[in-house]
């Protein structure tokens, strides 16, 4: 049977991460309305997080680098330790591109819970990219022994905000290899008023490894995209990797589902049911930048596999609790 989840889950999350660790709990991360700190909430159950104490385990700087904007934070567990990659930029203002001018980075912490104290933070400093743009919405994915990392980034050479790319990493905060371009911004749903492809996730199921993203401008224009790889292909190379040409989440006028994106991936609490974890908003009648607008909210759904081993994520689901 089906578990009924909370729908929105947490009001005013945007961005949302839920990480489900093998002490029992699942550990939930996100953008808060006002971009100056991080924070974390942990239970036993999905529904619990609706309920769960928010712990903020980091504040931005007063001034300069990871002073401003901090966007999308995400913890992971890697080599015993745990690790939350953010992205921080120094102001409020463009850069000569008409950019934000956010860059990447990464905090560490040996405590056995997370949420002891911001004390056990440790800030490693920025990942470090080849070219010195806007970047973004790091995750990062083990798999056959090696750490990858994925994010998004702004090439001055490529029309649009940001691309997505791929490299492993040589520790939880340094690049090994270069950068590898997965997708860029290229169909009409992925360029609506601006060209953008972020937000990052990845999931194994069967034989393949599925990269979602999301695309267009953060209102009701945004949606998921998805690339898709056989397990035993270099993930690495980009030929190997297959990008659908329609969006496989989108908004649905019907139930006032609107931007639904910037996604992650969990499993249920008996393990059977995988859950996508994203935001969205139930209006379209935003005033200025929908980036300062409070109200994308973290939402659960499970999803199925079809017969081949792709997902179908269906539609957004109806809020039922407000």
């Amino acid at each position: 049977m089906t578990k009924n989840y909370i729908n929105p889950l947490i009001i005013q999350r945007a961005d949302p991460q839920i990480y489900k660790h093998t002490d029992g709990y699942y550990y939930l991360s996100a953008s808060v309305p006002a971009y100056n700190l991080i924070e974390l909430r942990r239970a036993k159950t999905l529904n619990g997080l609706a309920h769960a104490a928010p712990k903020t385990i980091w504040r931005k700087h007063q001034t300069g680098e990871m002073s401003q904007l901090i966007w999308a934070p995400e913890l992971h567990y890697i080599n015993e330790k745990w690790y939350i990659y953010f992205a921080a930029s120094k102001t409020t203002e463009f850069d000569a591109n008409g950019m934000f001018q956010h860059r990447m980075y990464v905090l560490e912490c040996e405590a056995v819970n997370p949420m002891a104290d911001e004390d056990n933070w440790v800030e490693k400093g920025r990942v470090v990219t080849p070219i010195d743009s806007f970047s973004l919405d790091a995750t990062t994915f083990s798999w056959k022994d090696s750490l990858y990392y994925v994010w998004a980034q702004k090439d001055p050479d490529i029309i649009g905000n940001s691309n997505i790319y791929i490299s492993k990493m040589a520790n939880p905060w340094t690049l090994k290899s270069d950068p590898v371009l997965l997708t860029k911004p290229e169909y009409e749903w992925e360029n609506r008023i601006f060209h953008v492809n972020e937000g990052p996730a990845l999931i194994h199921h069967g034989n393949k490894i599925f990269l979602t993203y999301s695309a267009s401008a953060t209102d009701e224009n945004y949606a998921m995209g998805m690339l898709t790889i056989d397990e035993d292909k270099d993930l690495l190379n980009p030929s190997n990797w297959h990008k659908s040409n329609k969006p496989v989440f989108t908004s649905d006028l019907g139930i006032h589902q609107f931007g639904p994106g910037h996604n992650s991936f969990t499993t249920s609490e008996d393990g059977e049911k995988d859950i996508l974890v994203y935001h969205s908003r139930n209006y379209t009648k935003i005033k200025g930048d929908p980036l300062y607008d409070p109200n994308r909210h973290t939402c659960i759904q499970t999803f199925e596999w079809d017969s081949d081993g792709n997902p179908i994520f269906g539609t957004p689901t109806a809020y039922n609790y407000e």
